[in-house]
């Protein structure tokens, strides 16, 4: 079974970034090496900050369209609570 991830991305300035990808791993290195030209790129969100599982694409694009619609604060104690120090997690993988 396939398993999909919503996931929020950080800059250094604290931009933030919603997105859903069913490869969690090539998704934070395409964000990490601006390999894919748009917002993320722009704003340089490079370090994965907080994510969760889920088991089908539409969960998983559900969830996002709430974090999306949720005010910057909401998103912050989220992060907070998983991520005190908001590390970068995908370095953890390296």
């Amino acid at each position: 079974m396939k398993e999909y991830y919503v996931y929020i991305m950080a800059s250094r300035s604290g931009v933030l970034y919603v997105g859903v990808t069913n490869d969690l791993n090539r998704r934070a290195y395409e964000h990490e090496h601006e390999l894919i030209p748009g917002f993320s790129s722009k704003y340089k969100t490079q370090q994965l900050v907080y994510f969760e599982s889920c088991l089908d694409v539409e969960s998983a694009i559900a969830r996002e369209k709430q974090f999306k619609g949720w005010r910057r604060s909401k998103k912050e104690t989220l992060i907070q609570r998983m991520n005190p120090g908001w590390e970068d997690i995908s370095m953890q993988w390296e």
